[in-house]
């Protein structure tokens, strides 16, 4: 268990390092460009992209969402120009956040690559889109019931959806189960806070793997990026304490579930993301 958790703090701490400091005064410049005489397939289009990208997570743009300035200094020039950008994408688990723009060129089409100074909107509340549509939020889900769907490459990710809620469920079953030590509050100061640091990180990296199924495969649902749900300038009201996880470790009795992040929306909404520490994974977004 301690190799475990020792693993997930050290991959978690590279998620969570993605956001820098910002220097605004700095201009984004191009990285690298691909050319593609006819339109980019989706094959292709994604095999460019992981190979400029490397081993982060390209997260969609979402044109109706919270802007950052470093974002819309490079977007507004090629917004007013007559061949629009069809797609963007940005990846933060770099130095320099990248940004990746597809634009159409001639019969084809072009992805521009720009290294962007950092990521630099100022936190605001969270909020949900009041009219949405499933054609584009749920874009990569078929529906399979009345307010159900799967997720067209994941089958275990699901969602349901009625007027109260939108329960987001996800399974990755674990090889060796999560157990809590009963022994806890028998340690002294420095093991414990060892101990705490250890759950926090696995938890972050929980937390990851739940804004990667839940919040990037869906579009339009929220005001925020995908890439704000990383910044703890944003979440930190949400997230999940130290003194919380101490007193889960005191009772030393595995929960059903650890409520990772927990928000109240700018319309009432709550919206909770939380992991059973043994791969089970839900996001419940419920009305007020």
């Amino acid at each position: 268990m301690r190799r475990i958790l020792l693993f997930v703090v050290l991959l978690s701490v590279a998620v969570w390092a993605a956001q820098k400091p910002v220097d605004s005064g700095r201009k984004s410049k191009i990285f690298a460009a691909v050319d593609s005489k006819v339109n980019f397939s989706s094959e292709r289009l994604f095999a460019v992209l992981d190979s400029v990208g490397g081993t982060g997570t390209w997260m969609e743009w979402d044109v109706n969402g919270v802007r950052d300035p470093s974002v819309m200094s490079v977007l507004d020039p090629l917004l007013k120009q007559k061949e629009k950008p069809s797609m963007v994408w940005v990846i933060s688990e770099r130095e320099k956040p990248l940004m990746a723009v597809l634009v159409p060129k001639g019969r084809g089409e072009v992805i521009l690559f720009y290294e962007l100074a950092g990521l630099d909107a100022k936190p605001e509340k969270l909020s949900l889109n009041r009219v949405l549509n499933p054609d584009v939020v749920f874009r990569d889900y078929r529906q399979v019931g009345a307010g159900e769907f799967v997720h067209l490459d994941k089958p275990s990710l699901k969602i349901s959806a009625d007027e109260k809620r939108i329960v987001f469920s996800y399974e990755k079953p674990d090889a060796s189960p999560l157990r809590m030590d009963a022994d806890f509050s028998k340690k002294n100061m420095l093991e414990k806070h060892s101990e705490i640091m250890d759950y926090m990180g696995f938890l972050q990296y929980e937390y990851s793997l739940m804004l990667r199924a839940f919040v990037q495969s869906t579009r339009g649902l929220f005001n925020w990026q995908p890439w704000h749900w990383y910044d703890k300038n944003w979440i930190r009201e949400g997230f999940i304490s130290e003194q919380e996880m101490e007193a889960i470790l005191v009772r030393g009795v595995k929960p059903d579930f650890f409520t990772v992040l927990k928000l109240k929306a700018s319309g009432g909404e709550t919206v909770e993301l939380k992991t059973s520490g043994n791969g089970f994974y839900q996001m419940v977004v419920t009305n007020p």
